[in-house]
């Protein structure tokens, strides 16, 4: 071999990076150690152990010394399966951004394709692109875009705007510009509230041209905190607000209005006292006296007072919400009061008799109606934009609070705003995101200087949190969660647990084949192989790739395939000093391009192919396994081609004892003949029974399970005190929520993974606390000393309630599924191409490809036929698609390696007929077929069995995939070829070789 001493330098040179680079995730997992043994079972202290050890010097190599903060910024990232946290996929309303840009416009045209576009979204379309289809269809050449009243506004006209002339093809350029300058914008908004957050690695995305954002908060436990800071669009508004003595009479009004419509007749109870009766004593028969037969009323719990109208149950505001959108209750209002606005306060509790839990006789959750002085704009008195600094602080109670600081313009409109209030006695009402934060009175004149102060009854952390999103400046539109996961810290450090034992299990495993089988050079590949571990590690490290759990699943593969090139090297210098050659001539000769490495390249591009489409179209944990599959195909040519050499040089140079063989191994599969070809016939027979009773199966009997992942949902993995009963805690939930909620036994019988659709085409964070707040009340008979907070959110050594929560919104799991098919059908195209080209022959493409989509069909088919009854679950979702690409990408290693060798008997010297050397082929590659087939096998048991339950249904579709695809490679892939091939091109083969 050339250029070794080169080889070798590199090789030392990588290999003390690579250490170097890790070196700096062992310091801080020992760091952070010592903080868990100093903090015991308390994360906040463990938190505030690691936060004041920051900067000091934790890490010293001589040459240098590192603080904790930047240790922990070098070390290996890992992800949110292993590490615990939270991950969501906002998406920006584009809808919002076009409304903006148009001023709010009012021109039909374009309000209905709005509508439509929303209407008529597809999997892996941008509501951009849907918007301007609609648009063209709906105008008919009616209607330009660069109409007046919709985009050739004042605020888009200038340079570089849109003017009265443009087509409608221009303004699209224009307005694919400003929409993309608002996604820059929330995501720069997002960066700096997360930044703020305090979170160790968050990492934020924009994910493509598709208006969506990913953020990873590793570590963070506060779920309805996170999607509150992350959800809310800081649209921080000041309104004067009506007093409850100048909206009262609407009240009563409205109340007996709804009576027409709402009351059912049945009989009523009498009430002693209502929350309105003190008010409006000269009303007749307001609140009258009856339970049960006030509509709006009778949702009242407690007594309202100056701008508050009224408590309510947070349950009970969408059906008043819905009362004052009717046109024949609106009209009820006075001839000043037609544009009010009726909104609600942030949930509190209050001290009232009424307002308490008729069993407990506790405090009951309420929320605040207010009546804001609207407008025909629905424009507020003064808007956040004039906020210039906000700080968290304590009010003159000692209560925590906000305070803000305004702009010059702000402080002249807010003084002027203050003054109305204290001559009118008013109230003004601080809405963020329309929530009524406070609406304070104004008893001591008009305020001068722009100060101002948001009470209410808040904690630390929400006050911390309302001045982070009111300094990082408002969303330019609404960010709705459609995908999130959470992961809890206890259910992350089994996740390592497992991923660590099935890897040295597996490697291990590996390690003692090689030896039993090649000897002494087996020893050698495995060398290369903890070389090969060492440089995949460092890489990511370097790179600061994050590690996953289906990344160590990734990992692990490469341990079953990083030894496959020696497998091959080795097969085929056995085949060379069986035929007399001296040992070196015969590792010269298989380290050949006419040996073993056209045969290794030709299989390695078509990982690289499979692995780099499912880089592209995959997402989260997905891209982590296809890019530690891609690393390790990279790693492991290096190490198996060059490294394993240098040893085996060695060993030539000096004692020239290398063997290829044990000798219980040395004869296996020598001399091997079996007729592939000739039982053709009944494969093709068994093979196709197999396709028609899946496909049966997969359309017309059982279907596939499919997963949150392509039809929408939220999942959560519940961890009970004791063993529960799946079908009863499905009937409970089912009741609890309306709809349908599949429970089934995950893993151990007192775990369960909990499905339900409800909602799911609703975004927002307050659905997501309706959510969270229904499965806690349905559940909780069974956690009967859990609080909410601790069944929901994570902390570290939690043992008990939702370890773990998803939830893939409509929109995303439509693209998550048309990404699937086309992830597939890409990489068999692609691998199709390349064969062809490589090949030069379609047939050997035809034949690959028939093998594959048998492989793919026969899994899918396995799965549609057990998924009702299989202990484990068989969902269709990224990660099978994940497994279906690496299935294709190992049944095409197979196929090449056998159709490289057919290629080389056709140009050398082989006697018989085509059929002759296409079964020599297979018989001569055996060795090396199962082999690597078997490698892969137990690599997949040993996950299958330690790599933990998320992973195992993953874990079994490449475990059928393997073995099907190891089959197909020999009986499908082959005959094909042999079928196709033209009888005149088998005849001049034939009789070149009778010539030689």
């Amino acid at each position: 071999m050339q250029n070794k001493g080169l080889i070798k330098f590199f090789a030392i040179l990588f290999a003390l990076v690579s250490i170097y680079q890790l070196s700096f995730t062992f310091v801080a997992n020992n760091v952070k150690s010592e903080a868990k043994a100093f903090a015991g079972d308390n994360p906040d202290k463990e938190l505030k152990y690691l936060d004041s050890i920051g900067k000091e010097k934790v890490f010293n190599l001589g040459f240098s010394d590192f603080t904790y903060n930047e240790v922990k910024n070098k070390q290996l990232n890992k992800g949110l399966d292993l590490e615990g946290g939270i991950n969501v996929i906002l998406q920006i309303s584009i809808k919002d951004v076009l409304k903006g840009l148009a001023n709010n416009s009012k021109n039909p045209v374009f309000n209905k394709s709005l509508a439509d576009a929303s209407a008529n979204l597809e999997g892996n379309k941008t509501y951009l692109n849907k918007f301007f289809e609609a648009f063209e269809a709906n105008s008919n050449g009616t209607v330009k875009l660069a109409s007046p009243d919709i985009f050739a506004n004042r605020s888009l006209q200038g340079e570089g705007g849109i003017d009265f002339q443009m087509s409608d093809s221009q303004v699209q350029k224009v307005i694919k510009r400003k929409v993309d300058e608002s996604v820059e914008s929330a995501y720069k908004v997002l960066r700096e509230r997360i930044d703020k957050f305090g979170v160790t690695q968050p990492n934020i995305q924009k994910l493509g041209e598709t208006g969506r954002i990913l953020v990873e908060l590793p570590g963070a436990k506060d779920v309805d905190r996170i999607k509150k800071l992350l959800g809310g669009k800081a649209q921080l508004e000041f309104w004067e607000t009506y007093k409850i003595e100048e909206i009262g009479n609407f009240l009563v009004a409205a109340n007996e209005a709804l009576k027409k419509t709402e009351v059912k007749k049945t009989e009523t109870k009498t009430v002693a006292k209502d929350s309105l009766n003190a008010l409006l004593t000269d009303a007749k028969d307001s609140v009258a006296t009856k339970k049960g037969n006030n509509p709006l009323f009778d949702k009242i719990v407690g007594q309202g007072g100056g701008p508050v109208l009224g408590y309510f149950a947070p349950k009970d505001t969408a059906a008043v919400n819905s009362y004052f959108k009717r046109a024949d209750i609106r009209v009820l209002l006075g001839a000043d009061q037609h544009n009010a606005k009726f909104v609600w306060s942030k949930p509190t509790t209050i001290k009232d008799p009424q307002a308490k839990d008729i069993k407990t006789a506790k405090d009951i959750e309420v929320v605040e109606l207010y009546a804001l002085k609207g407008n025909r704009d629905n424009i507020p008195a003064m808007s956040g934009g004039v906020v210039t600094d906000a700080k968290d602080t304590f009010d003159q109670l000692g209560k925590p609070a906000v305070s803000m600081q305004m702009n010059s313009q702000g402080a002249k409109v807010w003084e002027e705003l203050t003054g109305r209030a204290f001559s009118q006695k008013g109230y003004i009402a601080i809405v963020l995101d329309n929530i009524v934060y406070s609406a304070p009175g104004v008893t001591s004149g008009p305020i001068a200087g722009g100060r101002s102060e948001i009470t209410g009854s808040f904690d630390v952390a929400e006050t911390k949190d309302l001045a982070n999103v009111l300094n990082a400046g408002k969303l330019p539109a609404s960010a709705d969660i459609v995908q999130s996961t959470v992961v809890g810290p206890s259910l992350g450090q089994a996740a390592i647990d497992a991923g660590t034992i099935s890897s040295v299990l597996g490697f291990l495993l590996v390690c003692l084949w090689m030896v039993f089988y090649y000897g002494k050079a087996g020893w050698y590949a495995n060398l290369a192989l903890l070389l090969n571990l060492l440089f995949l590690f460092g890489i990511m490290a370097s790179f600061g790739f994050v590690l996953t759990l289906p990344g160590i699943a990734g990992i692990v593969l490469t341990l079953g395939t990083a030894v496959d090139a020696n497998i091959i090297i080795y097969e085929r210098a056995k085949e060379e000093l069986r035929e007399g050659k001296s040992l070196s001539e015969a590792v010269a000769a298989s380290y050949g391009w006419h040996g073993a490495m056209r045969s290794i390249i030709d299989a390695n591009v078509t990982h690289v192919l499979t692995g780099a489409i499912l880089f592209i179209f995959g997402t989260g944990p997905i891209k982590g396994f296809a890019l530690t599959l891609l690393i390790g195909i990279v790693t492991s040519m290096f190490t198996s081609i060059f490294i394993a050499r240098i040893f085996i040089d060695r060993n030539i140079a000096g004692k020239g004892d290398l063997t290829f063989s044990t000798n219980i191994t040395k004869n296996w599969f020598t001399n091997f003949h079996f007729d592939f070809i000739k039982i053709k016939k009944f494969t093709y027979i068994f093979s196709s029974i197999v396709v028609v009773v899946s496909l049966t199966s997969i359309f017309f009997v059982n279907g596939l399970d499919e997963g949150v992942d392509f039809v929408g949902g939220r999942t959560f993995q519940v961890k009970f005190e004791k063993p529960i009963d799946a079908t009863t805690v499905s009937d409970e939930l089912s009741a609890a929520f309306g709809t349908p909620v599949e429970a089934k036994i995950l893993g151990d019988d007192d775990q369960l993974k909990i499905t339900t659709k409800y909602k799911i085409k609703e975004d927002g964070v307050a659905i997501d606390e309706e959510v969270n707040q229904k499965l806690y009340n349905a559940l909780q008979k069974y956690y009967p000393n859990t609080s909410y907070d601790k069944f929901i959110n994570s902390f570290d050594g939690k043992r008990i309630g939702v370890l773990q929560a998803s939830k893939v919104g409509a929109s995303i799991s439509e693209d998550i599924k048309t990404n699937s098919y086309w992830a597939v059908l890409g990489a068999m195209a692609a691998i199709f191409l390349y064969l062809m080209v490589s090949f030069r022959k379609w047939q050997y493409s035809l034949g690959a490809i028939a093998a594959v989509a048998h492989d793919v069909i026969f899994v899918l088919g396995i799965y549609s036929l057990c998924y009702k009854f299989m202990p484990f679950h068989m969902e269709m979702d990224q990660h099978f698609i994940a497994a279906i690409l690496t299935v294709i990408g190992y049944s095409m290693n197979d196929t090449v390696i056998v159709f490289d060798r057919v290629r080389e008997f056709i140009i050398g010297n082989r006697k018989g007929s085509f059929e002759d050397i296409v079964n020599a082929s297979i018989n001569t590659t055996l060795s090396r077929t199962l082999n690597t087939s078997l490698m892969m096998i137990i690599v997949l048991l040993t996950m299958f069995i330690f790599g933990g339950e998320s992973i195992r249904g993953f874990i079994f579709a490449m475990l059928v995939g393997i073995v099907v695809g190891t089959y197909s490679s020999l009986f499908i892939a082959t005959p094909v070829l042999v079928d196709t091939i033209s009888t005149d091109e088998k005849h001049t083969i034939e009789e070149k070789h009778k010539q030689a």
